[in-house]
């Protein structure tokens, strides 16, 4: 299969889609075509354990890098998951599950596709051809950042780049990346938020300086943003393999809709549902769970999208964006693959900050998706109210998805029996202080004062990665302006061959 840009004629290989990351012309890679899934093939992935399902999926787009090869590193990639399923299916009460999406090397569900995607981009420079070093840049709003460095950690041909917002994570997620080992990593972060540090990301991908310097020291830049095809391709395994879960635990018949509640930042995990949709999965509606920063719940509710607000720090640091990169796939699709149309909304939207689609196209919307947000309070009583019913604890993102998940099921109608599934995107412990007081009002100031605590509290096991963060000295200490010239110097120092040293513990 071919992928082509967004916003113009570019047309490339999956391989070349893959290391490129972002296409010349500053819009995304998609499929020339969604493949289909047959009731069969559906059927068979019952039978199948979660690597072969998503072996399957992605071999429906990948198909040029082999059957054997994807078996092998889908086997291998989830074989660093805790227990025998890496995305297990919960049932915690009628027509209600939640897709555990949390068990991998980092306790997010970026690991679903970080843990498979340096050997996917390996397999493309192969196919391509392309023998240079790899530059994996990457903007984060906390979790992409960890994954990624751990994903690219040392791996040969490859050096890996992650900027943060600096007050724009939690404590745990800062500690994950700025104690970081390797010899090919390097972190900072970024005076402002999110938004900044994407929108400086974005600029030196398309800069033709930055690849210049880049390329006279033989080396390519990429994304391991979901902004890159392959960060994006593994998701969609996940929602195949829920349903898979669901219809050989006998919950519902083959064929029968689901819908899917999903935590919602920059779009690429609720898209990856969408894309499965496309492809024949029988996912009904999409409900797009936002938190404070309601941008995308006003843009499906009204048609505009306008990223002139105030920003809002909340519990939820992963959704705290005001701009979602991955909408533009969405609108490139809902508008007729109208690449000029898509390219200006684009410009309008880095120019004006609002963009605005048709009538026609809202309604268009409005079949596949549901949107909804959740202040903060809004989120605590939806976590507090499922660990008081259930025993069940969540993370703050998985509670801002349960808050839209409950919102959608009293507004069907009442004899509506259709299943929620409420992707659960992090390990409670990597929001210990919020989620135990979301739990059980206790607040305190320091997050592993916080694990302790909630471990009492739901004898849920804390991820031995997170406790032994105590101990690890922290070796990455910069904060950056979000100015793409001086982002530019440290990065060609970083591909210059500078690294960090590791202090001594203690330090």
């Amino acid at each position: 299969m071919n992928f082509i840009s967004t916003r113009g004629k570019e047309r490339v290989t999956g391989a070349e889609a893959i290391v490129k990351g972002l296409a010349s012309d500053g819009g995304l890679f998609v499929p020339e075509f969604f493949p289909a899934v047959s009731a069969e093939e559906l059927a068979s992935l019952t039978e199948m354990n979660y690597a072969e399902r998503a072996a399957f999926v992605i071999g429906k787009y990948l198909g040029e890098f082999g059957a054997d090869f994807l078996g092998e590193a889908c086997a291998a990639a989830y074989a660093s998951f805790e227990g025998k399923d890496p995305a297990p299916l919960v049932r915690i009460g009628e027509g209600l599950y939640i897709l555990e999406l949390f068990h991998g090397p980092t306790c997010a569900f970026k690991d679903m596709a970080l843990t498979l995607l340096p050997r996917l981009l390996k397999r493309a420079c192969e196919l391509t051809g392309d023998g240079e070093e790899i530059l994996v840049l990457t903007a984060t709003s906390g979790d992409t950042g960890k994954a990624a460095l751990e994903g690219f950690r040392d791996v040969p041909g490859t050096k890996v780049a992650v900027l943060f917002p600096d007050e724009g994570v939690s404590r745990m997620q800062r500690l994950q990346m700025c104690t970081q080992d390797g010899n090919n990593v390097f972190v900072a972060a970024v005076k402002g938020n999110f938004d900044d540090c994407q929108r400086a990301a974005k600029k030196m991908f398309v800069s033709a300086q930055f690849s210049g310097e880049l390329a006279a020291r033989k080396i390519r830049l990429t994304s391991a943003n979901s902004i890159n095809f392959g960060r994006l391709v593994p998701q969609i395994s996940y929602y195949f393999s829920a349903y898979a879960d669901l219809v050989s635990s006998e919950q519902i018949p083959a064929g029968e809709p689901v819908d899917f509640s999903v935590p919602t930042g920059n779009f690429g995990d609720i898209l990856a549902g969408w894309y499965a949709k496309k492809m024949g999965l029988p996912v009904r509606r999409l409900l797009c769970a936002s938190n404070r920063n309601r941008v995308l719940t006003e843009f499906f509710r009204t048609g505009v999208y306008d990223a002139n607000r105030q920003f809002y720090r909340t519990m939820s640091p992963s959704m705290d964006i005001l701009v979602s990169s991955n909408l533009e796939r969405l609108l490139f699709e809902v508008c007729g693959r109208d690449t000029a149309l898509t390219a200006s909304r684009m410009k309008s939207l880095a120019e004006t900050g609002r963009y605005e689609v048709t009538g026609a196209e809202k309604e268009a919307l409005a079949e596949d998706f549901f949107a909804a947000c959740a202040g903060e309070d809004e989120t605590v009583e939806a976590m507090y109210e499922v660990f008081e019913e259930y025993g069940y604890p969540m993370d703050t993102h998985t509670g801002v998805a349960m808050h839209a998940a409950n919102l959608w099921r009293e507004k069907r109608d009442k004899k509506d029996a259709t299943p929620v599934v409420v992707l659960s995107t992090a390990n409670p412990y990597k929001f210990p202080q919020d989620v135990l007081y979301a739990l059980s009002g206790n607040d305190v100031k320091d997050c592993f004062k916080g694990i302790k605590r909630l471990n009492l509290l739901t004898a849920m096991k804390p991820p031995k990665c997170l406790v032994e963060l105590r101990y690890k000295p922290v070796r990455f200490k910069q904060v950056l302006p979000a100015d793409e010239k001086k982002l530019t110097e440290e990065l060609l120092r970083f591909a210059d061959g500078e690294i960090v040293p590791v202090p001594a513990a203690g330090k």
